[in-house]
């Protein structure tokens, strides 16, 4: 069995972690995508992204971090032969979208089927919005530590080196 996850990955989280574990214990192949879309503006670059992903995943020996760009995933999961797209749910309205997204996906394939895995308790609340919106305030290095891996709080320390909180003229993430 093959599946995908897929993301814009801006940063990668302890929760895209958590996933990406279940994902290599269920799939003998797993892909790990990092959706790219031109109207969009990411703090961290398509390359940045991989990056960190390919340092989070080299431990699983049977997952593939891919990118795509412009396309719904479901139709490149067909050009990869995936069998499955894995969703992760940290809420009702996670679901309410997943399970829309999961029709629009069976119209345009329906041998594609959509497992949804629901986040553990503690991290219900993680998410890249958020992990960004934790930068710039006194101790925001040591609080994002605590929502990213490792390797990603480091490309995080670099990127956001030059913010300091008691500037009046600080630039958050969304500004820079």
């Amino acid at each position: 069995m093959r599946g995908i996850y897929a993301g814009s990955y801006d940063p990668p989280t302890n929760g895209h972690l958590w996933m990406i574990e279940q994902g290599a214990r269920l799939f003998s192949k797993f892909f790990i995508a990092v959706g790219q879309n031109s109207q969009k503006e990411y703090t961290f670059s398509l390359e940045e992204r991989l990056e960190m992903l390919r340092e989070m995943c080299a431990r699983f020996n049977n997952v593939e971090v891919v990118h795509f760009e412009n396309k719904f995933l479901v139709k490149y999961a067909e050009t990869i032969g995936v069998d499955y797209i894995l969703r992760g749910i940290r809420n009702e309205k996670d679901y309410t979208y997943e399970r829309s997204m999961r029709y629009v996906n069976s119209n345009m394939n329906e041998t594609i089927q959509t497992l949804f895995m629901m986040s553990p308790r503690y991290l219900v609340e993680v998410s890249s919005s958020m992990v960004k919106g934790l930068v710039g305030s006194d101790g925001w290095e040591q609080i994002v530590s605590e929502y990213v891996p490792e390797s990603v709080h480091s490309k995080i320390l670099n990127k956001f080196k030059d913010i300091n909180p008691h500037r009046s003229n600080r630039r958050t993430p969304e500004t820079r």
